[in-house]
């Protein structure tokens, strides 16, 4: 007998990835790898069409993932009946009118942080959303793993008492390198923010996931590598360019910022993308009155805990997550075992088709991505002012 999750009971639905990228790639892998994971999803994605104006990157993404087709033109995928959801995966300035145009076609989009150039953007995607009736979700990863989830789940219960302050850091040398080819990522128009846009983009929604919503903040900004050789070609990641044409870097290397709480807890948040001797140093600390948690995205499977009564001199333990947390049941067996950046993007690939298969939001949403865009505004305008900025009534 069959069950009714089997491949003969799940409805069929069309997908398109726009934008074949190294983010492209990751979607595709994702929506490949989901019916593995969670075999109880009552719909079936079916790779429809990839677009990506590149040439032969299509065709390439087509061949090694089964697209039925290919496309140079992303309004062929929104006027394309076959396809019913759709990840944007596309350079960043184009976030926006991708995603505006997909929801008012009717797709349920899963847009990559941080939609659009600005919180004006990200507004402009979650209103045609809502508006549409469509689902949305969002890239912000690193609230999936499952010791996130855990920590948020302990800060919540109020195993670590009040939250008092907490530290999250985003570190990467990935723009390091002197040589680094000027891509569309240090372009404000392009681009838009830099590193808030990249990197503190995640560290605003970790925040708040963790947190609370923040009223406040004081923020400041540096460019350390103020020039970079424009590509000679189509660029794919972190190039290298080298005796190209140089021209300035427009956007933020570094950002510092300094976090109120709706609850009354500080916060400190800090993310680089020139930081030498870094790789995906990201994480967090949050303190409480009776105790802490302790992330590091790079012993993602590891939750650092202290708890008790002690108060001076308590100890942390390590906590290796399992299948009692978060989604780690639907990888591994047994804790300890790891979990990987791209198990993350299927779990967020199962709460899209979720989202989608019972119309109801799981995961992040385009609420969040507002609430993160409208944050890095803010921290935009502190570091321009010199001021604290507040954050109430501007989301």
């Amino acid at each position: 007998m069959e069950s009714e999750t089997s491949g003969a009971a799940r409805r069929p639905l069309g997908v398109a990835v726009v934008g074949f990228g190294w983010m492209g790639r990751v979607h595709s892998q994702a929506y490949a790898r989901v019916l593995h994971h969670f075999p109880q999803l009552t719909v079936h994605p079916e790779l429809v069409t990839v677009a990506e104006e590149v040439p032969g990157r299509a065709e390439e993404a087509a061949a090694q993932f089964g697209f039925s087709r290919t496309s140079r033109d992303w309004r062929q995928v929104a006027a394309d009946p076959r396809v019913h959801a759709v990840s944007i995966t596309a350079p960043n300035f184009l976030h926006r009118e991708i995603g505006v145009a997909m929801a008012e076609a009717g797709k349920h989009i899963w847009i990559e942080k941080p939609v659009g150039l600005t919180a004006d953007d990200a507004r402009a995607v979650a209103d045609a959303v809502a508006k549409a009736g469509v689902q949305g979700t969002v890239g912000f990863n690193y609230r999936n793993a499952p010791a996130v989830e855990t920590a948020r789940e302990l800060i919540a219960s109020g195993d670590i008492g009040a939250v008092t302050h907490a530290r999250i850091r985003l570190f990467s040398d990935y723009a390091a390198h002197p040589e680094g080819a000027l891509t569309w990522r240090y372009e404000r128009a392009r681009g838009g923010s830099g590193v808030l846009g990249d990197l503190a983009a995640h560290g605003a929604d970790l925040a708040r996931f963790l947190l609370g919503d923040i009223t406040s903040l004081a923020a400041d900004t540096a460019v350390f590598l103020p020039e970079r050789a424009r590509p000679s070609g189509a660029t794919a990641g972190h190039t290298l360019a080298t005796g190209g044409e140089s021209g300035p870097v427009e956007n933020e290397d570094y950002v510092s910022c300094l976090l109120r709480f709706a609850s009354g807890a500080r916060g400190v948040l800090e993310a680089c993308r020139v930081s030498v001797g870094e790789q995906n140093n990201y994480g967090f600390e949050v303190h409480g009155t009776r105790g802490a948690v302790f992330w590091d995205f790079r012993r993602m499977n590891e939750l650092g805990v202290s708890l008790g009564t002690s108060y001076q001199d308590q100890p942390v333990s390590t906590l290796r997550v399992g299948p009692g947390h978060g989604e780690y049941g639907a990888f591994q067996p047994g804790a300890a075992n790891s979990m990987s950046y791209d198990d993350l993007k299927v779990i967020e690939a199962h709460r899209f088709l979720r989202s989608i298969a019972e119309q109801t939001p799981y995961g992040a949403t385009l609420t969040d991505a507002v609430h993160s865009a409208t944050a890095l505004e803010a921290m935009a305008t502190s570091a321009e002012s010199g001021t604290w900025v507040s954050l109430l009534h501007s989301v």
